[in-house]
C-alpha cells in the first residue's frame, strides 16, 4: 500500500483512539467496571450480569480486529485479520455497521448511554467513513 495521504492519516488516527477507548470501556465492562447504565440499553446498574459480560469479552476482541482492519486500509503498517484486497469492502461493512450504531445510540432509553455513545458513534463514523473515502 501507498504512504496515506494527510486527511486519511489523521482520520485514522482519529478512528483508533475511539476503538481504543470503545475497546477499554468493553474490556472494563467483561472484568466488572460496575458502568452497567452506560451500556447494552442501560438496562442493568452496577456490574453486568454474566452473558452480558462474556459479549463485552467478544466485542473487545471484534473491536481490536474492525480496528486493524480500518488501520491497514487507511495505508498504516499494521497487521491485518483479512486479506488486504478484502479490506476496501470490509471497512465499507463497518461503515454500515457505525450507522446502525448511532441509530441504536440515538433511540436507547438510557440518557446516560445517549449522552456518551451517540456522539462518540457520530465521530467514530465520521473517522471510519473519511477513511472509506480517501484510502487508496
Amino acid at each position: 500500500m501507498s504512504d496515506p495521504t494527510a486527511i486519511t492519516r489523521v482520520a485514522a488516527t482519529v478512528a483508533l483512539v475511539l476503538f481504543a477507548l470503545l475497546i477499554v470501556f468493553q474490556l472494563a465492562l467483561a472484568l466488572g467496571a460496575p458502568w452497567g447504565r452506560a451500556a447494552y440499553g442501560g438496562q442493568n446498574t452496577g456490574v453486568l450480569p454474566m452473558q452480558f459480560r462474556v459479549a463485552s469479552a467478544v466485542a473487545v476482541v471484534v473491536w481490536a480486529a474492525i480496528a486493524l482492519v480500518v488501520a491497514r486500509r487507511a495505508g498504516l503498517p499494521v497487521w491485518s485479520p483479512l486479506p488486504v484486497a478484502w479490506l476496501p469492502v470490509v471497512v465499507w461493512i463497518v461503515v454500515g455497521l457505525l450507522v446502525v450504531a448511532v441509530v441504536m445510540n440515538a433511540i436507547t432509553p438510557s440518557g446516560l448511554e445517549r449522552a456518551i455513545w451517540l456522539p462518540f458513534t457520530l465521530l467514530l463514523l465520521a473517522s471510519t467513513l473519511t477513511v472509506a473515502i480517501t484510502a487508496r
